[in-house]
């Protein structure tokens, strides 16, 4: 498929009347208007087994049911609500039997929302520039280290297919070049817009290298973020990093590692950010420095949470669901400390005090005196109060209902890790029954998405009328990737709260 120029989805709208696409996101549970996201893609079912680790997946996934029966319904409820005339009056025919070709980014019957936008369609954008097609494909290459040949190869392929091998790691033919980029769907990791701005990641893992440069090339050379060049915010490793040992430059003091899970704008003046297994202490300061000197936020909170595979970042163990509650994992707050207490056994074993979650919090002009807060509770009810200016009592929904085993377990498929469409409406996961039961005594309706998107279309509700609601997706396969809907989701715009 020899390479061709063609008009990219977004120059049309974005040079004609710019303002209509802006970027602006200062909370978790504003109503959300627009989203990157990524399909699962090929590359999903490129994984084997002796090499799911090395590329961050616990296990294989099913890529055709994956899509089919679980991301599908992703997809149709973030438009119902962010672009429902792309599905309204249309589910029945776009069910399980119906071509799937209109959830594929490759595909001519795509929906091609400018709402819900998935960040291949962008790739697809920027390739049809051939200078930018070029420096792509030698980055790639060099990263890759392929031949001089298969770099030559790749620039004989159209945009739409280049986009795809450049994602998946595989040719047409299912020749595989490179590794996949089965991490590509969480596309919260590859950023966070912290009120108009745009900071970009510098991920912990060599899996995803690749992930970050075509981000950073998209960020930089799509009309769609034309107007915010100024506006992308890049954090800097350790300036004399190329001079120090392995050994120095793999410790947390040096290393600038940081992913998008592990930051929240909570409020407009407020960031959260965690260091964890996959952002650094040395990153967290780095953007702390960076927001305080352009002011955007009075307030910055580093949240010290565990390293360990099990929480990875902070978006695993607590997410905001309305303006007074929260979903979180009950061992890392304070239910967890009391128990902690009780416990016979861990009383007598050794401290290991990389089990704490340590929060200090940043004033602008007060960096050296930072508020030690003790718990997770007292911070999450402090953003409620004064933050939010929440008037009701704040709830706290607790990870399988804070009974053991579940509370585990069901924070292991991301119980606490939801989106939320609006204030008081969030998206989880269906097998999480008793994180779902903590909902229904909080006083949520809990219904599954194929109902929900039923209810809609026979007109007896709709996403401006429902609320107080967990949407709960199918997810035997999509759980085993270890993300939730939170980050499978990076919001570019949500109404102010």
């Amino acid at each position: 498929m020899k390479n061709e120029k063609k008009a990219t989805v977004f120059d049309a709208l974005v040079m004609k009347n710019p303002i209509e696409l802006p970027i602006n996101v200062s909370s978790e549970i504003g109503t959300l208007r627009r989203l990157l996201i990524h399909s699962p893609d090929r590359g999903l079912g490129k994984v084997v087994p002796s090499k799911a680790q090395d590329w961050l997946f616990e296990d294989i996934v099913h890529l055709d049911m994956m899509r089919r029966d679980e991301y599908d319904y992703y997809v149709k409820i973030l438009l119902y609500f962010l672009d429902p005339d792309k599905v309204r009056g249309k589910i029945a025919e776009l069910g399980p039997d119906a071509d799937r070709s209109f959830f594929k980014p490759a595909d001519d019957h795509y929906f091609k929302s400018d709402k819900v936008i998935d960040i291949q369609r962008l790739l697809t954008d920027i390739l049809g520039d051939e200078s930018i097609r070029l420096r792509l494909i030698a980055a790639i290459c060099g990263i890759e280290r392929t031949s001089f040949r298969i770099q030559q190869q790749l620039n004989e392929y159209d945009p739409v297919e280049l986009a795809k091998i450049m994602i998946s790691g595989s040719l047409p033919d299912r020749t595989m070049l490179f590794a996949p980029l089965p991490n590509f769907i969480f596309t919260r990791d590859i950023g966070i817009v912290i009120n108009d701005h745009i900071l970009l990641n510098k991920p912990a893992k060599l899996a995803r290298t690749r992930e970050a440069l075509l981000s950073q090339y998209i960020f930089f050379n799509h009309p769609l973020f034309a107007d915010y060049q100024d506006k992308i915010l890049e954090i800097p490793d350790n300036e004399h990093a190329f001079l120090l040992s392995d050994t120095d430059t793999n410790r947390d003091v040096t290393r600038s590692t940081l992913e998008g899970g592990d930051v929240m704008m909570i409020a407009r003046r407020h960031l959260l950010i965690g260091v964890s297994e996959r952002t650094t202490l040395y990153a967290a300061q780095q953007v702390m420095q960076v927001v305080f000197a352009r002011n955007l936020v009075d307030k910055v909170t580093i949240l010290k949470i565990p390293k360990k595979r099990d929480y990875m970042h902070i978006d695993t163990i607590f997410t905001q669901v309305k303006r007074n509650v929260w979903v979180l994992l009950g061992s890392l707050g304070r239910t967890g400390d009391e128990a902690k207490k009780r416990d016979v056994i861990h009383f007598f074993a050794p401290k290991d005090v990389s089990e704490d979650l340590k929060i200090l919090q940043f004033i602008k002009g007060l960096e050296h005196k930072p508020i030690e807060i003790e718990n997770l509770e007292d911070l999450l009810a402090d953003i409620s109060k004064n933050d939010l200016g929440a008037s009701e009592p704040i709830q706290f929904i607790y990870s399988g209902n804070n009974e053991f085993p579940f509370g585990a377990r069901e924070q292991w498929t991301d119980s606490c890790n939801l989106l939320a469409l609006k204030d008081g409406v969030v998206v989880g996961y269906d097998r999480n029954q008793k994180t779902a039961d903590a909902f229904r005594q909080a006083g949520f309706d809990v219904v599954d998405v194929a109902s929900i998107l039923d209810r809609f279309e026979r007109g007896e509700s709709s996403p401006e009328t429902i609320e107080n609601t967990l949407i709960m997706l199918p997810s035997a396969e999509l759980s085993r990737a270890r993300g939730g809907s939170h980050c499978m989701s990076l919001p570019l715009l949500r109404d102010d709260v």
